[in-house]
């Protein structure tokens, strides 16, 4: 359907907060497109960036958690994963998939990102686009506004919804064109171009393996409990979280489940908090509290009674503190 000349043409584009998706709405936005923004919400990622960027340019933005079906993606990813648990590609093409289910809604014609061809060496080759936009289920209708003159011509341009002329031809990973432009946008903050993906980070993906080695189907909570202090797996069924500062013990606390959660405290003796997610057998929680004592101000063989709590009460252990090298041999 050809735009006609009066008609204001909409689009719904992903938006991570960087500068390439900025300049994306930007751009598209100069060249008459009235421009709106999705970003998506997991354990893994959050929109803060994205909120930041929407509040500087005015570009509207919809924030959804898709974590249900993001972790249906991730323990099978057609493409598989990259360095660690990372599944860039199946990860881009799900976004544009649940981008794409509000394009009517939101009366929206195509999808856009701000995708640079060549910009990252695995995901943003020009098979890795191609691959994305055949399984995002809106294949022609996904335009890449910074890149779109070294692409192939979309829908959205043989349709003259957008000028491919307003476009531009940027490749590779340099990034001073993409500075000049948002100079010229007057885009003065943005963050740096690395990745805010915790799915990229070596040590949240060893322990989110091992969760899902023994956990298939993990709450948010669980998920977020990744994030915060040492972790160590005592058995098939049983493993800590273990605070290492005040911040950390505080968020470990937010997402503690009172109704299913074991809360380990040493008494007496300055300790971290130890939280052992879904409980756990007598011994695995002995051992906990053996764990407990190893990182408290307590000294090794010195016994010290530990506080535990669960939805069945308290109950106290005491324990002499093993050291520190067996407690590590538990260590994620």
């Amino acid at each position: 359907m050809k735009k006609t000349q009066s008609e204001t043409v909409r689009a719904l584009g992903l938006c991570s907060g960087g500068l390439d998706s900025i300049l994306s709405g930007l751009v598209l936005k100069d060249a008459g497109v009235d421009v709106e923004w999705i970003s998506f919400e997991t354990p893994f990622f959050t929109a803060d960036k994205a909120r930041k960027a929407s509040r500087m340019t005015g570009i509207p933005l919809i924030v959804e958690n898709i974590t249900p079906v993001y972790m249906e993606m991730l323990k099978n990813p057609r493409c598989g994963y990259g360095q660690h648990m990372n599944p860039c590609m199946d990860c881009h093409a799900l976004m544009f998939q649940q981008a794409g289910r509000l394009i009517a809604e939101r009366g929206c014609r195509f999808l856009f990102s701000g995708e640079v061809l060549g910009q990252r060496p695995m995901s943003q080759t020009r098979p890795s686009l191609r691959y994305v936009e055949k399984h995002s289920g809106h294949d022609g209708y996904i335009l890449r506004p910074l890149s779109a003159k070294k692409l192939p011509e979309t829908i959205p341009e043989k349709e003259g919804w957008v000028d491919r002329e307003r476009l531009l031809d940027i490749a590779g990973r340099g990034r001073k064109r993409q500075i000049e432009l948002a100079e010229h946008y007057g885009v003065t903050e943005y963050p740096a171009p690395a990745g805010g993906c915790l799915l990229t980070d070596k040590g949240y993906s060893r322990r989110l393996r091992d969760l899902l080695d023994h956990n298939p189907f993990p709450s948010e909570a669980d998920l977020h409990l990744l994030k915060y202090g040492r972790h160590f797996r005592l058995d098939e069924t049983s493993r800590i979280v273990v605070g290492r500062t005040q911040v950390e013990n505080e968020a470990i606390l937010r997402y503690f489940d009172a109704g299913k959660d074991i809360y380990l405290k040493v008494r007496d003796v300055p300790g971290p908090v130890v939280v052992m997610p879904g409980g756990g057998s007598p011994e695995a929680v002995r051992l906990a509290a053996e764990i407990a004592g190893s990182y408290s101000k307590a000294r090794q063989g010195e016994r010290v009674d530990v506080a535990v709590m669960s939805a069945d009460g308290e109950a106290i252990f005491a324990v002499a503190v093993p050291p520190r090298e067996i407690a590590r041999n538990y260590l994620l």
